[in-house]
């Protein structure tokens, strides 16, 4: 069997050519990306509640909203290594960051809530 029909998911790997190692390197550097980003959002929705004096619904909510997004993001994170993956095979565009905006909204509705809590 050759090398690359072992390669998984095969949706990705069976079109195509093979690109310049470079690139599927940075494309694997951007998926880990969004792990660590997801680690740490879990770690801090997980230490907000710990270390709450008080577990009203804002503190909930927040804690609650890091942990959706921490869980979400390693999902959308492989699907746009997939599509980016599967782009540079076919030598095409590359694909926009749709999932970005909602990323970059919750977190700043996390900030804004935990900076409420903080001085309130």
């Amino acid at each position: 069997m050759p090398e690359d029909r072992r390669r998984r998911p095969r949706a990705v790997y069976d079109v195509g050519d093979e690109p310049d190692p470079r690139f599927s390197l940075a494309n694997e550097r951007t998926f880990l990306a969004w792990i660590r980003t997801s680690l740490a959002l879990l770690a801090t929705g997980v230490a907000l509640e710990a270390i709450s004096k008080s577990h009203d619904l804002a503190v909930r909510f927040t804690s609650a909203l890091l942990v959706s997004l921490a869980i979400a993001g390693p999902v959308f994170g492989f699907v746009r290594w997939m599509q980016s993956e599967r782009a540079l095979r076919q030598d095409r565009a590359l694909p926009g960051g749709a999932f970005l905006p909602a990323v970059t909204l919750t977190v700043a509705v996390a900030a804004a809530i935990t900076l409420a809590l903080i001085t309130g």
